[in-house]
């Protein structure tokens, strides 16, 4: 079976009446753990992006918390696991601003954190890549933002 394309799904879905619409949007949610927590950010924490990110730093707090500092395999895979919520949650608020903003706590975090990054190659390039990915968010940015983001990620 073939999807079909967005703009065929779009105009399909603005054909079917609105009792049908919701039906059809809360049997997309039961079926995936995603899509009831995309649809849940669209309807209850889409309108406040600040609040939205607090709540994802405190989770990214609590996550840092747990993490393991011994072994640089487990690190490893527990910073690789928050990184990936993470960007989960960026791929929910579709902003460049959340996502700088995100990735640079991010950043902070590993750094202040009792994490030997230097020591280990992977934890290096792992650090390094999302360095890339805030410096290539940031050039998208309006040029006060790229000024703020640009001098914390200079504190880095």
């Amino acid at each position: 079976m073939k999807a079909a394309s967005v703009s065929e799904l779009k105009k399909e879905l603005q054909e079917v009446p609105p009792a049908q619409l919701v039906e059809l949007c809360l049997r997309l949610a039961k079926f995936k753990k995603e899509n009831k927590e995309l649809l849940n950010y669209l309807l209850f924490e889409s309108h406040d992006l600040q609040g939205y990110i607090a709540s994802v730093k405190q989770e990214m707090d609590e996550a840092f918390a747990e993490a393991p500092k011994q072994h640089v395999y487990f690190v490893k895979k527990h910073l690789r696991k928050i990184l990936r919520a993470t960007n989960k949650h960026i791929k929910y608020t579709g902003s460049k601003q959340a996502e700088v903003e995100l990735l640079l706590y991010y950043c902070m975090k590993v750094k202040k954190g009792e994490f030997k990054v230097g020591e280990s190659v992977a934890l290096t390039k792992l650090y390094v890549q999302q360095v890339k990915k805030i410096e290539k968010s940031i050039s998208l940015q309006h040029e006060d933002l790229q000024y703020d983001y640009k001098r914390q990620l200079e504190r880095l």
